[in-house]
């Protein structure tokens, strides 16, 4: 289960990473979004 979580995680930041850098999360008002993947990647990181 920690796995499946772990991966999850990664696509949705994968993915977050790839409208960033598109623009796209700035044209939809979505930038809070890595800040806050950035702000959660150490707990994920060290705790599952």
């Amino acid at each position: 289960m920690a796995l499946a979580i772990y991966i999850g995680y990664y696509l949705v930041a994968i993915t977050a990473l790839f409208f960033h850098f598109t623009g796209h999360l700035e044209r939809w008002g979505m930038e809070w979004v890595i800040l806050v993947l950035a702000a959660t990647v150490f707990p994920v990181v060290l705790y599952v």
